[in-house]
């Protein structure tokens, strides 16, 4: 089961979007005639996905596109203008202001850009907010506090300020407040736009550790696609509050669902991100691939990158055109030729 499931979900904004929405139920209006016609602008338009357990969802498209309008529908921090939310499998949309408020407490962390650090609080204090809401005993929630900021690499800092700390140090006492609530559900929201590139490559590494350890379900925001390919286990693009492809890293670059896609990724390395059984030819009925003895050639795992595939081809002492493909049983499923590895290194369709 999903753990978070939205099914068509709009947002549309001005003082007539039910006049609005209805219309384009009812005569398919575009965009640009909402906006003309009834003076609204469309945030989210017919949106359906689910997110699973454990799973990191990033959510990415440019600037206007909706991905944080979107990302605020999920718990009502906007309310949507129509359709279905499901989470752990609560309708959040048929919750009333102190259920939505529990849900927000006990179940959902959300992380911002702006992470609004309170300047009167420490360290300590700022992390365990979310348990002081909750009325947890002050040495619990202290407890608690310390606990997440040494996961976030903070031990030491309890007793300073805002002020005292850097920008990345601050962001990583905000994903620290959230882990102290200990929610099901983390919805991040461009939590690391703003910092150095430095900085922000470790606040990626230690997110992506962390995921590890606490299996938290997350719909991370960005607007930057290397870090939505270094961070998704699938990632959903926008455009004009649509999605326009849902897939997992490797086909969002391999295959690309049209121009706007393809513009995104044209610029991304496919080194470490394509791997071998995206590309490989299958094997014959005859045994052999592409007309190809599978005899004595080198081999690799279906899981190999073409860094490997790289590595394997150059290093390769019979001057074979090709590379035998693996499954982990040690069958051999299919080849990689030396044409086929360069059209996937220079961008060529992979199929």
């Amino acid at each position: 089961m999903d753990i978070i499931e939205l099914r068509n979900v709009w947002k549309i904004y001005g003082n007539h979007e039910q006049e609005a929405m209805a219309a384009i139920l009812h005569d398919k209006l575009d965009r640009e005639t909402v906006q003309a016609s009834f003076g609204c602008v469309v945030g989210v338009a017919d949106v359906s996905f689910g997110v699973q357990q454990g799973e990191i969802f990033c959510v990415m498209g440019l600037s206007g596109s909706g991905k944080s309008t979107l990302v605020r529908n999920i718990n009502r921090l906007l309310e949507p203008t129509a359709g279905e939310i499901t989470i752990l499998g609560e309708d959040m949309l048929a919750k009333g202001p102190k259920e939505l408020r529990r849900m927000r407490a006990e179940k959902i962390g959300m992380v911002f850009q702006n992470i609004a650090l309170l300047p009167h609080r420490t360290v300590r204090e700022n992390t365990a907010l979310s348990l002081d809401v909750r009325h947890v005993s002050k040495r619990r929630r202290f407890e608690t506090a310390e606990r997440a900021l040494e996961l976030v690499g903070l031990k030491g800092w309890e007793d300073q300020f805002a002020h005292q700390l850097s920008g990345g140090m601050q962001q990583r006492v905000g994903l620290a407040r959230a882990l102290a609530a200990d929610p099901e559900i983390l919805l991040m929201d461009e939590p690391f736009s703003a910092l150095d590139p430095l900085i922000r490559r470790q606040l990626q590494d230690l997110f992506l550790k962390l995921s590890q350890t606490t299996k938290k379900t997350t719909v991370f925001i960005t607007h930057d696609l290397d870090e939505a390919i270094r961070l998704g286990d699938r990632i959903a693009i926008m455009r004009d509050g649509m999605i326009v492809q849902l897939d997992t890293p490797e086909k969002i670059v391999t295959e690309p669902a049209d121009d706007y896609v393809a513009d995104f990724v044209a610029g991304i390395s496919r080194l470490k991100l394509v791997h071998a059984h995206t590309i490989m030819e299958p094997v014959d009925g005859d045994g052999t691939a592409g007309g190809i003895a599978l005899e004595a050639l080198p081999t690799a795992r279906q899981s190999s990158n073409l860094n490997h595939l790289v590595d394997i081809a150059a290093t390769n002492k019979n001057h074979t055109d090709a590379i035998a493909i693996t499954d982990d049983a040690d069958n051999v499923t299919g080849i990689v030729t030396k044409q086929c590895l360069l059209r996937a290194i220079q961008g060529g369709r992979v199929r």
